[in-house]
């Protein structure tokens, strides 16, 4: 091989692992973007469950006005409120994103 055409080679090679990179890169920022979404969209429906069962200790039962809101904190903050939360949280985000590809 002539010295101009390894020149040429090596400047194809530079050019393709470079796109190569950037490809990679914008793959591995489009998925950051996502998770951070789908992260905040799950936080935001956990955090509306957990308002529903604060208010729901102040409105229907009654024992949050008679009791103070730190009960009525510690009552609602259970093991298995935070499963359903989360399991809730999931379920909605996975229907928000069907309907958001869809239509």
């Amino acid at each position: 091989m002539r010295k101009e055409q390894r020149a040429e080679l090596a400047l194809a090679w530079r050019l393709i692992t470079y796109v190569a990179k950037a490809c990679a890169t914008e793959t591995l920022e489009t998925m950051r973007k996502s998770l951070f979404r789908a992260a905040v969209e799950i936080a935001f429906i956990l955090f509306l469950f957990y308002a529903n069962l604060l208010m729901g200790e102040f409105e229907r039962s009654g024992m949050g006005r008679k009791r103070g809101l730190a009960w009525a904190i510690a009552d609602v903050a259970t093991t298995a409120n935070f499963a359903i939360g989360i399991v809730a949280a999931l379920v909605g985000y996975i229907v928000f994103e069907f309907l958001r590809k869809r239509f």
